[in-house]
Formats: structure tokens, C-alpha cells, sequence
């Protein structure tokens, strides 16, 4: 119990993290453009948070049943993973870089379930086929969108600006700003919403998944009846996981990121109220489709790419690719560090009694 303990502390912990580490997706484009400031900004990104937060449990389910074999999963493996993940998420917030949260959780769960296993790479689910006919598991799920979402972004952000271009030629560029900084109200609240809806279900999903663990394992037979909502014999996330992810997101955002703001609102491209709009509508576009069909979707990256495409729009020499190769790092590192920081990190806690 003392051990579920810890990994629910951390899980809140992570949230908390992914939170304010993430606040730049939702809010850079609109303070850089300074239709809101930010502090304002802050409140309604956290406000659409909380919202999307609690819209649904398809991206929990992958994340706690569809990527790792759970009934090889113990309770220190989902501790290892959470550690491995806040590790690496604060060591990127230090250096401003908007790497992925949701990629960060992923690999330290593949890297301390291989551990957990005895080095067996068969405990991932590479790729597989539900009774339904629905293709899950870390390929189509992970990996393949890690790959094409990105792209996805600079072209969906180039071709709306294209559009926008276009459309709006014949505006003077004053009425241009005033009618996208109300507009870009709406969709900082619907990239809010989109990042709420996606990142949050990762942390519910491992919570259930410890919660369904330590029910396998017997860890809450003995509990007091006040506490029998602990049992999870099947796996479902509990409601009151979803208003504790929920709340501590919304929690963790409103504590700001000022770090990843700069970079991604100020140092990558100089934006304007109608680029601003663009990219937050090209990113939450794609982040509610990808929600909506369980992918565990980086909000980070997707809004980065939506930024370079709306910024490429102007000249390509408008984008500082000096700062977006930081940025490709820290994207390509992230799974196989945390993947490495799982693995060990289960070693160690198992090593120490855990």
C-alpha cells in the first residue's frame, strides 16, 4: 500500500509537471502576439484544461493497456516509469526546450516494463489487433504518429496561413489584427481544451493501470470499507481519478512555464494575432483527431511543427532553425533516454527492496 502510495504521488507529481512544462502549447502564440497577457492567458489555457481533461478516457486506455503487457506490470515498474518521466521533463523545462511529456511517460513505461520481464522485448506490444479489428499498440499508436504528426503540423500550419493569406489579402493589416486577436481567443481556448483531452489521459491511464495492478496483486483486500474504491479488478478509469488528473493539470498550468513560452512564442518565429491563430487551430485540429481515436498524440510537438509551418509562410529565413534543431534533439531523445531511465530506475527499486 505504502508503494501505491508513492506511485500515486508521483503520478499527481507528473501531472503537475506536464502541466506548467506544457502551458507553452496552449498559451505561447497568444502572449507572443500579446493579445492576452500572461496571466490572463494562464487562467484560460488552465480553464480549458480542466475541461478537456475530463472529456474522455480513449488515450487512457492506450496508455495503460495498449503499449505494455499488463499483467507483466507491478507497481514498481509504473514507479520507475514516473520517475524516469518527471526526470527528463524538468531537465528539458530547465533548458527551454519543449520536448514531450506524453513521450517521456511512454518510454520510461517501455523501459521499466523490459526490466520488469527480465530484459523480454515481448512485453511491448509492438503492434496488434483488437477482437473489433482496430489496429493498437506502440507502432500505430506511438511511434508511426511521433513520425507523421510533425509533418502533419507544418503542412496543415502552411496551408491555413497559405489560406488565410489569400482570403485576406485585400484587409488592411490593422482590421487584420484586430479580427484574429478576438479570434485567437478561441482557439487558445480550443488548444487548451485539445491538450487537456490528450495529456491528462496519460496519467489517468497509469494510475488505473496501478490500480488494476495492485488489485491483481491482492495489495487492497485488506483495506477499510471506505477505501474499497480503490479496487479496480478491471480496467476502467475511475472518476475520481479523472477529477485529481484533471484538477492537478489544471493546477500545474496555471503555475505558467516561462522558460518553454519564450522559446516556442518569442526565440523560434515572431508571430502575429492571425499566424497566432493558425497554429493553434492547425494544432488542435490535429491533437481532438488523434484524441478521439485513442492516440497518445504529442501536444509539444504538434504545435511546434504548426508554428514553424505558419512562420515558413512569411520566408523560411523567418524561423530561427538554429532553435528548432534544439528542438529535434530533445524530440528524438526523449524515448530512448527515458526508455534507459525506466530500465535502470526499476533495477535500482527492485534492488532497494521495492
Amino acid at each position: 500500500m505504502t508503494l501505491f502510495l508513492l506511485v500515486l504521488f508521483a503520478a499527481l507529481a507528473f501531472e503537475y509537471i506536464n502541466g506548467f512544462h506544457d502551458t507553452a502549447n496552449a498559451i505561447a502564440t497568444v502572449v507572443s502576439t500579446k493579445v492576452l497577457t500572461p496571466r490572463q492567458a494562464i487562467v484560460w489555457a488552465a480553464f480549458w484544461n480542466l475541461v478537456g481533461a475530463l472529456a474522455g478516457t480513449a488515450v487512457a486506455s492506450t496508455i495503460g493497456k495498449g503499449l505494455v503487457d499488463a499483467s507483466a506490470i507491478n507497481m514498481t515498474t509504473v514507479l520507475a516509469a514516473l520517475i524516469s518521466a518527471i526526470i527528463w521533463n524538468i531537465f528539458t523545462w530547465w533548458l527551454g526546450l519543449p520536448s514531450s511529456s506524453s513521450h517521456a511517460l511512454i518510454g520510461g513505461l517501455c523501459g521499466a516494463a523490459i526490466a520488469t520481464s527480465g530484459g523480454h522485448w515481448s512485453v511491448l506490444h509492438w503492434q496488434t489487433i483488437d477482437a473489433a479489428g482496430k489496429h493498437g499498440g506502440l507502432w500505430p499508436k506511438v511511434v508511426m504518429p511521433m513520425i507523421t504528426s510533425p509533418v502533419i503540423g507544418i503542412i496543415g500550419g502552411a496551408a491555413l496561413m497559405g489560406l488565410l493569406i489569400v482570403v485576406l489579402r485585400k484587409m488592411r493589416p490593422r482590421l487584420v489584427g484586430q479580427i484574429f486577436g478576438k479570434a485567437q481567443l478561441l482557439s487558445a481556448g480550443f488548444m487548451g481544451y485539445s491538450h487537456g483531452s490528450n495529456d491528462a489521459q496519460k496519467t489517468m491511464g497509469i494510475i488505473t493501470l496501478a490500480l488494476f495492478t495492485g488489485t491483481a496483486a491482492g495489495i487492497f483486500n485488506d483495506l477499510p470499507a471506505w477505501l474499497t474504491f480503490l479496487h479496480t479488478p478491471e480496467f476502467i478509469v475511475p472518476k475520481w481519478v479523472m477529477i485529481a488528473c484533471a484538477l492537478t493539470m489544471s493546477a500545474g498550468t496555471a503555475a505558467g512555464g516561462w522558460r518553454i513560452i519564450r522559446t516556442m512564442g518569442h526565440k523560434m518565429v515572431k508571430l502575429q494575432p492571425v499566424h497566432g491563430f493558425a497554429a493553434e487551430t492547425t494544432a488542435a485540429i490535429i491533437i481532438h483527431g488523434a484524441t478521439s481515436i485513442g492516440v497518445p498524440l504529442s501536444t509539444t510537438h504538434v504545435i511546434s511543427t504548426s508554428i514553424m509551418g505558419v512562420g515558413a509562410t512569411k520566408r523560411l529565413s523567418a524561423v530561427k532553425w538554429g532553435v528548432v534543431e534544439r528542438i529535434v534533439w530533445a524530440w528524438v531523445l526523449t524515448l530512448p533516454v527515458t526508455g534507459l531511465l525506466g530500465y535502470l530506475f526499476d533495477r535500482l527499486l527492485k534492488s532497494c527492496g521495492a
